[in-house]
């Protein structure tokens, strides 16, 4: 099945054309603990210019943003001293500007909706074609805080009540709602089977509803949305992203990896290994790939060795196979033929200007085909770890069924 150019990343990549003046994160190749990547610097920062929510549980810290939807900006194992996980555009932040079609805020943890292109398409009007000056973000998920409706020191809900026409002219009338809780250490040995007793980490669960609260069925002729969550993370030269994958007949479950977005991954930055793919995440090259629902088990991370850190994400999936949105630039022939989890690596343009560099992982909800009532809900965990290797080592064979060794040299 023929799949362009699609979801988020492309964008992002022709904003950055207007923003040049924002510079590079990333002061060397490799991440040391410096301003730029330390968790107290970038609250500074960020509180500069918007209201910052702290949940803190130890020495675990995740800082929230309610002026952008709700995001998680970024996130702490080791208290304000600590790495910061969250890639944020400092320049953007620090200019205060706000620029035409989306702000690339940035943040670990942020909700989006789709499709983005396509006859359902909730990003373009109707009749306009798909090209970017007529692209343009909602403000409901650019520059619109959501509302707080309630907070503790180790978990904040938000909520925001809208209205959006998509490209074929369906109105759909709903109602947002996300919860964000630090987890402990028994509550990831209870739900995630992850023991992280000697070891630093932060970790919180996203629950991310959307409820149609208009009159009319949301359908397959007339249109459906998606939840979709979008991890924004530093890159370094060590970072590999590693995506176990199910076996099978490709006939019935989709490709085991769909490179096309951008173009073809070269194999010396793509590798599928066994039932593992490994995709480098340096920030150097521009790339994205997603898998189908049936192909992925809901469960992504990555490997920085450089630093030492393991993330670990985990999303809901559906028991049987269900539509996703598809939101290539075009009116397509199959609106619901999109992929479940995606990764994009950051990497410059024609003309040498990055917005980035970063890295992300992205899941999604099945499309949400709702009666006037009804909710969907999509479910994510964010987990850091970073210690004693031998203990990491343990848990991503456990989590990714692939060691640290085997992540580290992917690509030697």
């Amino acid at each position: 099945m023929k799949r362009l150019i699609i979801f988020l990343t492309l964008p992002l990549f022709i904003c950055s054309c207007g923003n040049r003046t924002v510079k590079n994160n990333l002061k060397s190749d490799t991440m040391s603990k410096d301003s730029l990547n330390q968790y107290d610097y970038n609250i500074a920062l960020l509180r500069k210019s918007v209201e910052v929510i702290e949940l803190k549980k130890g020495r675990s810290a995740v800082a929230l943003v309610p002026a952008w939807q709700g995001r998680v900006m970024t996130s702490s194992a080791d208290g304000e001293k600590g790495f910061s996980f969250g890639w944020i555009n400092h320049g953007l932040i620090a200019s205060g500007k706000i620029l035409p079609h989306m702000n690339a805020f940035g943040g670990e943890e942020r909700l989006w909706l789709g499709p983005e292109g396509g006859q359902f398409s909730i990003f373009f009007k109707k009749g306009d074609p798909f090209v970017f000056d007529k692209w343009q973000v909602p403000s409901w998920l650019d520059t619109q805080a959501f509302d707080v409706v309630s907070k503790t020191d180790t978990s904040v809900v938000f909520a925001s009540d809208t209205v959006a026409v998509n490209y074929s002219g369906t109105r759909m009338e709903f109602r947002i709602e996300r919860e964000v809780s630090l987890m402990s250490g028994s509550d990831l040995l209870r739900d995630q089977g992850i023991d992280v007793n000697g070891l630093e980490y932060v970790a919180y669960r996203s629950v991310n509803k959307l409820i149609n609260r208009g009159n009319e069925e949301w359908t397959r002729k007339g249109g459906l949305l998606s939840i979709w969550m979008l991890g924004m993370f530093n890159p370094s030269p060590s970072v590999v992203v590693v995506i176990p994958f199910n076996q099978g007949d490709e006939k019935k479950m989709g490709p085991v990896v769909n490179d096309s977005y951008f173009g073809k991954i070269s194999p010396d930055r793509l590798k599928v290994s066994g039932n593992h793919i490994f995709f480098k995440a340096d920030g150097k090259s521009r790339g994205k790939l997603g898998l189908p629902q049936l192909r992925t088990k809901g469960i992504l991370g990555s490997y920085d060795a450089a630093n030492n850190i393991l993330t670990l994400l985990f999303c809901t999936l559906p028991a049987e196979k269900k539509d996703y949105v598809n939101s290539a630039w075009e009116i397509q022939k199959d609106p619901f033929s999109g992929d479940a989890v995606n990764s994009y690596n950051d990497g410059p343009l024609a003309d040498g200007s990055q917005m980035g560099p970063f890295y992300e992982i992205e899941t999604s909800s099945p499309a949400a085909a709702l009666k006037p009532g009804e909710n969907i809900e999509h479910k994510q965990v964010t987990c850091h770890l970073t210690g004693d290797k031998a203990l990491l080592d343990k848990i991503s064979v456990s989590v990714l069924g692939v060691g640290l060794s085997e992540i580290e040299n992917a690509f030697k």
